[in-house]
């Protein structure tokens, strides 16, 4: 998941490195409509053919979107044929290193909000959404984590397209990044408590009474680890 958003957002990205390619973005995305390659090259002062270039190319990346239609007012027989117009589309890029899902978090509390605004306590909403987003994450692996190798596997495999960057170490799984790190930093026990509940769903959905998720703050990392129930030797054979 995190992977495949990475790419996409490199690849949007690295359309925009060209000066003239982002001059004639920007342009595009400050109008109020549709303009066509005549307008945009004229407003960064470059040939028409390379406006067109450009905003193809930035068409292709995704990140402006076309249509046709006559312009200058003129309608019906002898008004000319329809002209390619730009408008900024809807892709919207977020390129993160190390990876950060504040969104996730942001959706989380919004939704604890909105339960407290029906008389629910803030906090015990926001655990219960974070629990509830956890046991969704589970339920894509309903039944799979029957043993602690399998367990392991399933959780290292989903919190890795979170961007955790989880590490098998031994009988636990340390997750050397945290999604939330600016917000955890300004909030820890909301925060990390917010994680912890999701976490904790997510392991006694996928593997019951085989993983579990342990509140285990450590500086450079994530303040969730991954354990099995019952240890048992994950070393080589």
């Amino acid at each position: 998941m995190h992977e495949a958003r990475l790419a996409s957002s490199i690849a949007g990205a690295s359309a925009l490195a060209d000066e003239t390619r982002r001059a004639l973005y920007l342009y595009v995305c400050a109008q109020p409509h549709p303009v066509s390659r005549d307008q945009a090259a004229d407003a960064v002062a470059v040939p028409v053919h390379t406006a067109k270039f450009h905003l193809d190319k930035l068409e292709t990346a995704g990140l402006l979107r076309s249509s046709y239609a006559r312009t200058g007012g003129r309608t019906g027989p002898g008004a000319g044929r329809s002209a390619k117009l730009y408008e900024r589309s809807e892709v919207e890029l977020d390129i993160s290193l190390p990876a950060r899902e504040y969104v996730l978090a942001g959706d989380l509390m919004a939704r604890a909000i909105a339960r407290s605004s029906q008389g629910e306590d803030i906090s015990s909403a926001l655990r219960a959404v974070a629990r509830e987003r956890g046991e969704l994450l589970a339920a894509e692996h309903d039944g799979e984590g029957t043993d602690a190798d399998r367990a392991f596997d399933i959780a290292a495999t989903t919190l890795r397209g979170l961007g955790y960057e989880p590490r098998v170490d031994g009988d636990r799984i340390v997750m050397a990044n945290c999604p939330f790190h600016q917000l955890a930093g300004a909030h820890t026990q909301l925060v990390c408590g917010m994680n912890h509940d999701m976490l904790s769903a997510f392991t006694d959905g996928v593997a019951p009474g085989v993983l579990r998720a342990d509140l285990d703050p450590a500086p450079g990392r994530c303040c969730v680890t991954l354990s099995a129930e019952e240890p048992q030797c994950r070393c080589n054979d």
